[in-house]
């Protein structure tokens, strides 16, 4: 994921899972975000969801509970 954006074969690859998730009907949910620019460019492909160390570290149930009560996401489309 390091790569992206930036190395066009790995574009290449990123961009065929998840046409090839959408073509199957599933949600492509891609792990491992670090940066802005990765998470624009997953989003800009049409990528369902990212996850990763840009959001958070993992986290313990309890500290997820509490992540989730204190905070106010807001979804775009």
């Amino acid at each position: 994921m390091n790569d992206i954006p930036g190395d066009s074969d790995d574009e290449t690859i990123v961009i065929a899972i998840i046409k090839l998730a959408h073509a199957l009907k599933i949600d492509c949910i891609a792990e491992g975000v670090e940066t802005d620019a990765q998470a624009d460019f997953l989003r800009h492909m049409g990528c369902d969801q990212v996850q990763g160390y840009l959001f958070s570290k993992p986290l313990t149930v309890a500290q997820m509970d509490a992540l989730l009560e204190n905070t106010h996401f807001h979804i775009s489309t």
